[in-house]
């Protein structure tokens, strides 16, 4: 995951809707059934799977009232918390 990618998505939510990037996520996720793409071409599908769930993430917790720079950083040390487990 790239903070600077889910900062860039999560204004990109702020200003238009949670439902595109939503609807982005299925239709990656549908792609990735397609049985001719190569490991490589899956690895950045599935990295731009998970900034956009990153980014739906941190727009739920700025709707909570948590301030956008405190949510994208509490954010990033739940996930660098978790890789490092």
């Amino acid at each position: 995951m790239k903070l600077p990618v889910i900062k860039h998505l999560t204004q990109f939510i702020e200003e238009n809707d949670e439902d595109f990037v939503i609807e982005t996520i299925e239709t990656l996720e549908a792609l990735t059934e397609v049985p001719s793409l190569k490991d490589e071409e899956l690895d950045v599908i599935g990295e731009l799977i998970s900034n956009m769930y990153g980014a739906v993430e941190v727009n739920k917790m700025i709707k909570d009232g948590t301030p956008k720079k405190e949510a994208l950083n509490a954010f990033m040390k739940r996930v660098m918390g978790s890789i490092d487990n």
